[in-house]
């Protein structure tokens, strides 16, 4: 009778919010088709010489620039055609889903964790400390993202390694600024209050008490994040300082069938697809899960 009485809150679980936030992402047919786009593209990723039917990268020039399997003078079992190198456009869409979601997912955590620890700082000490943190952010947000990534690329190097740190580190004044706003609405509540007033010291505080409750804005920006940094991506292998050839990329591969488009319009419309499905998904899903983990989060966001 004792736990009868209890408020539905303190006898909830954290496996019974996680099966609340499930469901409610997984309530509407759009989430499911957005959750198995992104699966398929997960699983390209890791194992993409068990999906793709094809080796990539290997060569066949009799068979340059042949449309697809299904049009009139496609040649079956090339279900999206072939490039100018007669390379199989879908074992490389396959194979450049790798480096797309590798570069964007590790971008986003670079982001991620300089901007939740700089948003921390600003929201939680405030003073001259949050003066210092916003005035860095609106200087980096000053300059157009494109053209400072672009600029850094350039003198740095397109190699793997530096384009996830550039991308990762234009991407932190956003998360800075959601985290600090989040805080700010929480580091008075009374639970944090109680906190301090037990002795708990100031890491403690932010650590156990402050981000877990922020958790929530985190997890949904930084899905939205993942759409960004995977156009961003493609914007710069499109324009030769990404990852270079003959690594497939989906923005490289749309850059290099823009010259034979009048001869083979697939090999850069099937990457371009590829890109705009992804990227739906990751938004129709991102929707999905904000409704989810808080329904009133536009109201913070």
């Amino acid at each position: 009778m004792a736990d009868a009485a209890l408020p539905s809150t303190a006898r909830s679980t954290p496996e019974s919010r996680l099966r609340h936030v499930v469901r409610g992402t997984l309530a509407g047919w759009p989430a499911r088709i957005s959750l198995l786009i992104l699966a398929l593209a997960l699983a390209c990723a890791l194992a993409p010489e068990w999906i793709a039917p094809r080796d990539g990268y290997a060569q066949d020039l009799a068979l340059r620039l042949l449309p697809p399997a299904w049009s009139e003078k496609g040649v079956a079992g090339y279900w999206l055609g072939t490039d100018q190198l007669g390379r199989d456009t879908l074992s490389r869409i396959v194979e450049g889903t790798r480096i797309t979601l590798l570069v964007s997912l590790f971008a986003v955590l670079v982001s991620g964790l300089a901007g939740v620890a700089a948003g921390l700082a600003a929201g939680f000490y405030g003073g001259k400390i949050d003066a210092v943190i916003l005035r860095l952010i609106d200087i980096q947000l000053a300059f157009p993202l494109i053209l400072l990534v672009i600029a850094v690329v350039a003198v740095v190097g397109p190699s793997l390694t530096n384009l996830v740190l550039v991308m990762g580190l234009s991407g932190w004044p956003r998360f800075a600024r959601i985290v600090r706003g989040s805080v700010l609405t929480v580091r008075h509540l009374e639970f944090v209050d109680a906190a301090r007033a037990i002795g708990a010291s100031r890491g403690r505080v932010m650590a156990l008490h402050i981000l877990p409750n922020i958790l929530s804005a985190i997890i949904v920006y930084a899905s939205f994040e993942v759409a960004r940094m995977i156009l961003l991506e493609a914007t710069l292998s499109f324009l030769g300082l990404g990852v270079q050839p003959p690594t497939p990329t989906w923005g490289g591969m749309i850059s290099d069938g823009r010259k034979y488009l009048n001869q083979s319009w697939a090999v850069s419309l099937s990457p371009g697809i590829a890109i705009a499905l992804v990227i739906l998904a990751i938004n129709i899903f991102g929707d999905a899960l904000r409704d989810a983990l808080d329904p009133q989060l536009d109201e913070r966001l």
